[in-house]
């Protein structure tokens, strides 16, 4: 997959927002609906059924309008809107049913105190109107920014099945419960797992089994019990590969880990969006390291992680890649087993794997490679004396972390210890981001085609008759060796 083809499958993760999402209070305040037809009837309804004051400005109404009488309480005034009519609404939807009609009225309240949304036309809204999945209090809104109202639908859809009406009976549970929890525990973090265990355990089920006074009762209990320990929360450490940055490479297991965490812990390898992920009130600590560039050495980070863990925090360790695969999570992990500080694993997908795949680099082929190591070049003090005898053996695939710094005299050792210098070579630089490149060559030639290149790392370089595969099976490249 070359660069320009990663930056399209990336775009709606590395885009900004185009809008702001927020949920309006709008329950015993005035809103307006223009339009007398279906469109303007299911705005009408929705503002109805979050408690709107609503006033619908219609020559004539659609028979759509008399199933609402019920189920929301509007008044009518058969003329279009002026300006002075919707000043001081909270907002006031305009859908007519033809964009003409729509512009004109748009343009006639433009300036009133009234946030607008025109059917249709996201360039003349002030907000857009999401799809919605409603299992009040708990409301789920869906929007594409106006590119695609027939993808958001699609989506709500999908939402609708994979979650129950059930889940806005647990939400109003919980929110009617927050009071008595917030009276007995004090601490916020205390709370926040509290509740975590409530929603994983039990008690949830009991609610969404609609057998609420049974959950209310052990809820009770667990408060009681909760209050009367008095031990503060434990801490724990959790050690999570990151992948090598494509945030679509993120295990859900990583993914879960990351929304419990109170503090993390992060790499230079570690994609910004990746960072973004985490539970938005966590503390984030850069802990990054670049080549001879170490901005927290190694055993202060370990040291770090236990004097978090011993304040009782829940710290996300984050590390690009895979922890246990030239990442340093096995030292990391032996500090923390010497403190007796908890901690979970969670692995990542390491970088030779998702290199290979996004470069259209096989790392085995039956044709070609039966085996493949993986080795590093860089080691504590500089370039590390390999293992020849291993590594130079035929059909085999030899994938080399950290090496770009020592590319030149890690080609020139593999030629010298016998290896053939025409075997095929790549370097895969920034591999499954947006700004990936591939430099393939020999041997021979990879040294000065990657310092030409003028390739500045993370990279991952991959040595033996598989690279030359890419051209056949990479069908995204189209420069033919640097994509």
């Amino acid at each position: 997959m070359n660069a320009k083809s990663l930056e399209s499958s990336q775009a709606g993760i590395r885009e900004p927002m185009e809008t702001l999402p927020v949920f309006l209070r709008v329950r015993g305040k005035r809103a307006a609906v223009v339009g007398g037809g279906s469109a303007a009837a299911r705005r009408t309804e929705t503002l109805g059924r979050a408690g709107a004051l609503v006033t619908v400005f219609a020559a004539r109404l659609d028979h759509e309008f008399d199933a609402l009488r019920d189920k929301a309480k509007f008044e009518r005034v058969a003329r279009e809107p002026t300006r002075a009519d919707v000043d001081g609404f909270v907002v006031c939807y305009v859908a007519t049913g033809e964009e003409a009609d729509d512009e004109r009225v748009a343009a006639a309240i433009r300036g009133a105190r009234a946030l607008i949304n025109v059917a249709d036309r996201p360039d003349l809204c002030d907000f857009i109107a999401p799809s919605l999945v409603d299992r009040a209090p708990l409301v789920i809104a869906i929007s594409t920014g106006g590119a695609s109202p027939m993808l958001g639908r699609m989506l709500k859809a999908r939402l609708e099945s994979a979650i129950p009406a059930a889940y806005g009976r647990l939400a109003a549970f919980m929110g009617k419960s927050r009071a008595r929890l917030g009276a007995s525990l004090p601490d916020a973090r205390a709370r926040r797992r509290f509740w975590e265990r409530v929603l994983e355990g039990p008690i949830a089920e009991m609610v969404l089994a609609n057998n609420e006074p049974a959950a209310d009762a052990a809820l009770a209990r667990e408060i009681e019990r909760e209050a009367g320990g008095g031990a503060a929360p434990s801490g724990e450490v959790y050690l999570v590969g990151a992948g090598p940055g494509d945030p679509d490479l993120l295990t859900f297991r990583a993914l879960r880990l990351m929304q419990k965490a109170d503090v993390v812990l992060y790499d230079r390898l570690v994609d910004q969006k990746i960072v973004d992920l985490v539970r938005r009130e966590a503390e984030r600590i850069y802990v990054g390291k670049r080549r001879n560039d170490h901005t927290l050495p190694q055993e202060e980070i370990g040291e770090l992680l236990v004097r978090l863990a011993s304040q009782g925090k829940r710290v996300l360790r984050l590390k690009g890649g895979d922890p246990f695969i030239f990442g340093r999570g096995g030292e990391e992990i032996e500090t923390l087993a010497d403190h007796g500080i908890p901690f979970q694993v969670c692995p990542g997908i390491t970088a030779a794997a998702a290199c290979s795949a996004y470069s259209g680099i096989p790392l085995t082929h039956r044709d070609h490679a039966q085996a493949c190591v993986f080795v590093t070049g860089h080691g504590k003090n500089g370039p590390i004396d390999l293992d020849w005898s291993a590594l130079i053996r035929p059909n085999q695939t030899v994938a080399i972390y950290m090496g770009l710094g020592h590319l030149d005299e890690l080609a020139k050792a593999f030629v010298a210890h016998g290896a053939d210098p025409d075997l095929p070579a790549a370097v895969i630089d920034n591999g499954a981001r947006a700004n990936q490149r591939v430099v393939t060559g020999t041997l021979r030639t990879i040294a000065d085609q990657a310092r030409a290149a003028a390739l500045r790392g993370p990279t991952i370089i991959i040595l033996g008759t598989v690279v030359a595969l890419r051209d056949k099976l990479n069908w995204y490249a189209s420069d033919g060796g640097a994509g």
